[in-house]
């Protein structure tokens, strides 16, 4: 049995002596499943949790996701900048129109020169204001940034190394923070995370690290149409599902990001809301296939994407998710026509293993980095004893490597042989594809860790030359044709062991009103109301 090394102490402990924030009228708050604070330095750490939280609803990109549309995953609409294009002539610049009177939460203003202050922190070594800890963070998304220039008070041109026709989709992951605020915080980007100022729609206002993060409304958001109906929005980090559970019974919250699947009933019958929605997010093995690794054997691979039962890790998170066959969903235009077609087959997956030469009475031994939690993680400890389960009759002995959502997150970002990974053979990280540069990101050479997020070191020739054509086109019907056979060859040559899709499950209280769902790991809190 896997034991969490987090525990609830904490969190009930805040709960028991009267700590967690009291309910006032349209006060909002969240149990989040991270086991720490985000950081509010504008980059935040925990993933797309991390961003969800204390990212996008306190600081814009250039660009911003797009949530009006949650039929669709969602898409990008203007940001900071109001307008943007490819400079024809070369395309490997991309020109970017700054808004006019737009004001940062400490009143100064934004302009192109606090844009490109923000460029010099993220790729800038040399820069005063330069974060290791953000760099590493943004890099590994938009690592193909070359340089920029501020063309007039309104204009900027950033440049990518190579033409790259998805670095719309890659930029909101750049939140822009003042750098006047900054410069007050001592040059400082710790006290700067204490009392940062962003641009968007809530400002943060309280800081408690490891117990919480307030944010107020921004009265004077530059979009009319999304400032918040809420006053405040409290953020609690809550890594165990059960602690998360009983503070919402108690009415010590309002919302929890996923409760336990088996108390999705009763909280049903108990009148409380629970949300259930697609969005980009699959739940993986990332397979270390490096030479030395196990996985570095394609018929291993593959005879682990037949031996895992995906229907009964569905049910037993009570149908909040559905099974993986791919990076994408069958019905998603990336997905292709791969001649794999994973499902539960004992018997292919034993004979793949006999023919390397393993089987029940010799398995394969192979280790599995896991979280306690984490965002977009759902419940990653029963879920893993499932599969260790189900896979140790058919040849497979899997040992687990149990950590933190943030030492995970750092895993990802390192070598695959760096002591950090603990020769692990694989990585259990879910991992989204809201954007057309999602398959960039995880198998193109270029993003080998720790300059990206390729972290298995991934590497297939027909792969890489599909998708570097279609970064370099400008059609969308050519870019689809393109990833889709990518895609195929991925799902064939089993880079990764898919097992399932999530469903954004979130419960929520009854006086939580107006709360729309996007397709997305993001989502838009400012037309939310707490009755």
């Amino acid at each position: 049995m896997l034991c969490p090394r987090f525990s609830a102490v904490a969190a009930a402990a805040a709960i028991a002596l009267g700590l967690m924030p009291p309910a006032f009228g349209q006060t909002l708050r969240i149990a989040m499943t991270a086991s720490d604070t985000p950081t509010t330095t504008g980059i935040p750490n925990n993933g797309g949790e991390g961003y969800r939280f204390c990212g996008f609803p306190a600081f814009d990109g250039l660009i911003d996701w797009d949530f009006t549309h949650p039929q669709q995953i969602a898409g990008i609409t203007p940001g900071l900048a109001s307008e943007w294009k490819i400079d024809e002539a070369d395309h490997k610049r991309w020109i970017f129109t700054i808004r006019d009177n737009v004001k940062f939460h400490d009143g100064s203003d934004v302009t192109v020169d606090a844009i490109t202050w923000n460029l010099q922190r993220i790729y800038d070594d040399k820069s005063p204001q330069f974060d290791a800890a953000a760099s590493a963070i943004v890099r590994s998304f938009v690592n193909m940034v070359d340089r920029w220039e501020k063309i007039d008070d309104r204009h900027l041109a950033i440049y990518t190394k190579s033409p790259f026709s998805f670095f719309p989709q890659m930029i909101p992951t750049l939140l822009i923070v003042s750098p006047t605020q900054w410069e007050k915080s001592g040059r400082n980007w710790a006290e700067f995370g204490k009392h940062p100022a962003g641009t968007g729609p809530f400002k943060i206002t309280k800081v408690v690290p490891g117990q919480l993060v307030e944010m107020s409304r921004n009265e004077n958001y530059w979009d009319e149409n999304r400032i918040p109906k809420l006053a405040k929005l409290v953020l609690i980090p809550m890594p165990e599902a059960t602690t998360r559970l009983a503070a919402l019974r108690s009415g010590q919250v309002d919302w929890i990001e996923v409760p336990p699947p088996d108390a999705i009933p009763s909280l049903k019958a108990a009148g409380f809301q629970i949300s259930l929605w697609p969005y980009p997010h699959v739940w993986p093995y990332i397979f270390n296939v490096t030479e030395g690794s196990v996985f570095h054997d394609k018929r291993l691979r593959q005879a682990l994407n037949y031996a895992i039962d995906r229907d009964a890790v569905v049910n037993f998170l009570n149908g909040s998710a559905k099974p993986a066959v791919g990076v994408y969903p069958p019905d998603n235009p990336y997905f292709g026509k791969p001649e794999q077609h994973y499902g539960y087959d004992p018997e292919k997956a034993k004979a793949l293993l006999k023919e390397a030469g393993y089987g029940p009475d010799h398995p394969v031994k192979a280790k599995v980095m896991i979280s306690t939690s984490g965002s977009g993680q759902m419940m990653p400890l029963p879920m893993n004893e499932i599969i260790q389960q189900t896979v140790k009759p058919i040849g497979f002995d899997l040992e687990f490597a149990v950590v933190d959502w943030g030492t995970m997150l750092v895993v990802k970002r390192t070598a695959p042989t760096a002591p950090m990974a603990q020769g692990a053979d694989a990585l259990n990280n879910s991992l989204g594809f809201a954007d057309p540069a999602s398959m960039f990101r995880y198998f193109s050479t270029t993003s080998f860790s720790p300059n990206g997020i390729n972290w298995g070191h991934y590497s297939e020739p027909q792969v890489q030359d599909l998708l570097t054509r279609a970064q370099e086109s400008f059609d969308i019907e050519q870019q689809a044709e393109l990833l889709a056979k990518a895609h195929a060859i991925v799902v064939d040559d089993a880079a990764w062991t898919f097992i399932v899709h999530d469903l954004n499950p979130r419960a929520m209280s009854a006086k939580v009103k107006g709360f729309q769902p996007a397709q997305s790991w993001y989502q838009d809190f400012t037309k939310v109301t707490v009755e």
